[in-house]
């Protein structure tokens, strides 16, 4: 059904695609398969929004994080400074509870 939903929004080649928790309600077995969708559109170039947990997912395919806490920006930037040095204190707890 995600895929599907996916192919339809592409059928009118947007110029942003907004993903918002797209494997939060999917069977275990189906998220791989979603994800790696997502992930070919990001190497095909496509600008996305993706909200989701799915963090080693976020650090791959990502230009750009923003971690949001409470509804808020808590910290931004590339990737690799988010995930490989955070400054915030909150997002460093975060990243320690996910694994």
């Amino acid at each position: 059904q995600q895929r599907a939903a996916i192919a339809r929004a592409l059928a009118i080649n947007p110029r942003v695609m907004l993903f918002d928790e797209p494997t939060s309600a999917l069977d275990p077995e189906l998220v791989g398969e979603v994800l790696k969708v997502i992930g070919d559109l990001a190497r095909e170039g496509r600008t996305m929004v993706l909200v989701t947990h799915e963090m080693k997912f976020a650090r791959e395919v990502a230009t750009h994080v923003v971690y949001l806490y409470n509804g808020l920006v808590e910290e931004e930037g590339p990737p690799e400074q988010l995930f490989g040095a955070p400054k915030s204190e909150r997002l460093k707890q975060f990243l320690r509870n996910v694994g």
